[in-house]
């Protein structure tokens, strides 16, 4: 095991199972091995994961991305497919930015530009803003709180960046590609990933199950943690997987 990749990454290794799953979901810990170069695109961020793979010597892994991890993980798989077994793809989106005539990201450039912005003159502010905005569950302030929390205690040189490497990202062809069976799960009331975006996506990665979540915003796992679960295991106790480009579809409904 390589313990300056696992330290770097921030990696904890829990459980002792059969088959390895790989949870991705933000930076790693050690800001001396930032390269803004390295992660001026989200290949520099799917290179970390493979690094990760082979320090623990992962095979067979069964990867589990939010949001823009999601297409972090179909990077490395696309790159590395023999290394994984499957992804599950929280809240993803292949492009966030709109795309007329044939796609709807949700987002306008100008918007995207302008989040930018206000993040380098007021990051507190954009935080405190956009919280509450991403989690959409106004009943609950505990989540905006906790997850602003996180937002303001990342460097935010650092974060700038990652937002640009993210919002402009276009991965459209990459999933389109990608060689392994993948869950996509569409949250309801997503600003960040609307369900136009699921629906595309389903409709252009080949082996794909989509899953509706009643969850509303963009981070079940935090707000409805035991929707998430379930839907994952139930995606993963199938254990199927569809004829190449052929896609499937299963609804997940809170009762």
């Amino acid at each position: 095991m390589n313990d300056e990749i696992v330290a770097r990454n921030n990696v904890h290794v829990l459980g002792r199972g059969t088959q390895p799953m790989l949870f991705a979901h933000g930076f790693g810990s050690d800001l001396s091995a930032y390269d803004p170069e390295r992660y001026s695109s989200l290949d520099g961020y799917a290179q970390d994961v493979l690094d990760v793979c082979h320090a623990l010597e992962l095979r067979d892994v069964i990867f589990i991305g939010h949001s823009v991890s999601s297409m972090v993980g179909v990077l490395a798989a696309n790159r590395e497919p023999t290394l994984f077994d499957r992804l599950v793809m929280v809240g993803p989106s292949p492009r966030y930015i709109n795309d007329a005539p044939d796609y709807t990201g949700g987002f306008d450039r100008a918007d995207i530009e302008g989040l930018l912005e206000t993040m380098e003159k007021n990051y507190i502010g954009w935080a405190n803003f956009l919280a509450p905005a991403i989690m959409k569950n106004p009943d609950r302030p505990e989540l905006s709180t906790e997850l602003e929390t996180s937002f303001c205690s990342t460097d935010p040189v650092i974060a700038r960046r990652f937002a640009e490497a993210t919002f402009f990202a276009d991965n459209r062809a990459d999933v389109a590609v990608l060689r392994r069976p993948s869950l996509i799960m569409q949250c309801s009331e997503d600003i960040i990933a609307p369900n136009a975006v699921g629906e595309y996506l389903h409709r252009v990665t080949p082996d794909s199950t989509l899953a509706l979540l009643s969850a509303t915003g963009h981070c079940p796992h935090m707000s409805h943690p035991e929707e998430t679960i379930r839907v994952i295991r139930n995606y993963l106790r199938l254990g199927t997987r569809p004829t190449a480009r052929t896609n499937t579809e299963h609804e997940a409904r809170s009762a």
